[in-house]
Formats: structure tokens, sequence, C-alpha cells
């Protein structure tokens, strides 16, 4: 199976745990909601191509993490939109969980899907159980606190935002844990991929703001969000030239850290593509 069909694949089996018989039917029908149709499922393609660069060992486990890694993904795109937060009504192009099924089911829905992520690689990983704990532990420090998704969140909520340590937990975090969990799978060193983790969740959240503040959105959600929410957001911070120069160097910067090893050429060959669709169109000429 090629990478889109080895993720919609375990997707679905870890949506089919979650919501088997027994789930409160609005529950079970709100997680589906949250995680298909999906986005780019960036995180997990990316995960899986680590893996395979690294000879793909133990591809069950790559799965695994993958898919956990897009399910934790799934459960902050729920939780970030909620009132609370951004107070976002669409996303991906559809009604956002909250406003489709309320506060309180979108809150479960959240935590249910962090629950299953973790379920997933435990139950996935039975075969391969000296994986099963350095997988954990690497993806739990990509969500958890004090550097991962969780403290990414919380620096919205103080009275000033140190927007390096802000980007690095709420972006760049979750690439971290794509990338090393592709490599414990496998066989690799993690620490060899974590300059290309920083790098390119540093570019995913530039262009993100330069999504945002163009008023276009690669997500199917509301654009000028960081404005009216008052979120830090880069090209308020710096201009939208500068803030262009700093993709082009960050796509630059993980093209040239991609370790020594038989993938590398594809692997970067993906970066390179993968930047194109990080471009909003209409700033791709002036980028050019």
């Amino acid at each position: 199976m090629d990478f889109p069909e080895r993720i919609e694949t375990g997707m679905q089996r870890a949506l089919r745990y979650a919501t088997a018989n027994g789930c409160p039917p609005i529950l079970a029908k709100a997680l589906r909601h949250a995680v298909f149709p999906g986005g780019a499922r960036i995180r997990p393609r990316l995960c899986l191509a680590v893996a395979a660069a690294c000879g793909d060992r133990e591809p069950l486990a790559a799965d695994s993490a993958a898919v956990a890694i897009e399910l934790l993904h799934c459960a902050s795109l729920v939780h970030d939109d909620m009132p609370c937060f951004d107070n976002a009504m669409t996303r991906r192009g559809a009604p956002s969980v909250h406003a489709q099924f309320g506060e309180e089911i979108a809150l479960l829905v959240g935590d249910g899907l962090i629950i299953a992520a973790f379920e997933t690689v435990a139950r996935e990983t039975q075969q391969t159980p000296l994986l099963t704990a350095p997988m954990i532990a690497t993806i739990a420090n990509a969500v958890g606190s004090p550097y991962g998704l969780v403290a990414g969140q919380a620096w919205e909520s103080e009275p000033e935002i140190n927007i390096a340590a802000y980007h690095r937990a709420k972006t760049a975090s979750l690439f971290s844990g794509a990338v090393s969990t592709g490599a414990i799978a496998s066989g690799g060193n993690p620490r060899e991929w974590l300059v290309l983790a920083d790098a390119l969740g540093a570019a995913y959240q530039v262009a993100d703001d330069l999504y945002d503040a163009v008023g276009q959105s690669d997500a199917g959600k509301p654009a000028g969000q960081d404005s009216r929410n008052g979120k830090p957001n880069i090209v308020a911070s710096i201009g939208l030239e500068a803030a262009l120069v700093r993709l082009k160097r960050l796509v630059a910067e993980a093209v040239d850290s991609v370790p020594d090893c038989p993938g590398a050429d594809g692997f970067r060959a993906m970066i390179r593509n993968e930047a194109t669709r990080l471009m909003p169109k209409t700033l791709a000429t002036s980028a050019a």
C-alpha cells in the first residue's frame, strides 16, 4: 500500500474501535466527523516517509505511529475550534465539531481521539513490544507539557507570548513526534531528524499565518482569525515580505537537513513538492 492508503486504512481501523457497539451514537458520529474526510495528512505522511527512508523495518509499528499522530492532530483541531479558543464555525470546508454537535460533545471528541491515539500504538505494536514504550513516550512528549501541543495552546493564555516557544510547541512539536516515531519504528536514530522537524514545523506555522493574513485558508476554516482573537501572527510581527523570505529559508533548511539514508533523495523531493502547496496562490508569484 502507498502512504495515503496505509494512513486511511489505519484511521478507519482506529475509528472502528473507538465507535464500536456501545459507543453513544452522537459521540460516534462526531468522532467520525472530526476525522473524515481528512486534510492533507502531512504529519502521518511525514512519519511514514521517515520510516521508509530508514528501511521501513516494522511497517505496522510505523502505521500505528502515523495514525496516532494524525488522531492527535485532529483532536487539537477540534479543541482549537471551540468557543474558548478560536470559536471557528468551519473546518475542512464543513461545520466544526462544536458547531455541528455542541461544545460538550466537541470536548469529549477531542478527549476520545487523544485516548484512541495511544490505544492504537499499544494495540498495533503487540508484536513489536520493544517499540511500544519509546513510541508512546515520544508521542506523549510531542503533545504534552512543557514543550508539546498542550503547552503551545497554553501560551495563548499568557499575558506575554514567547512567539518562538509558542510556534515550536503548537506546530513543530507534532512534526518532531512524527519524524521521531517514524525513525524509531524502523531502527533509525530519531535525533538525526529533529532539525528537519523543527524547520518543517516552523514553515507550516509561517504558511498558516500567511494564509490567515491574506484572507485565504488552506484548511477550510475562516481566515483572519489571528487578528480577531488577538493571537500571535508572524506576518503581523515582521511583515509580509519578510514572512515569505522566512518560509523559503525554512523549506531550504528542511531539505538540507535530511540525513544521509537510502531514501534521502526521494524525501528531499517530497519536501520540495510539499513546499509548493504551502504557498498561498496569491503570493506564489512574488515568492518565486
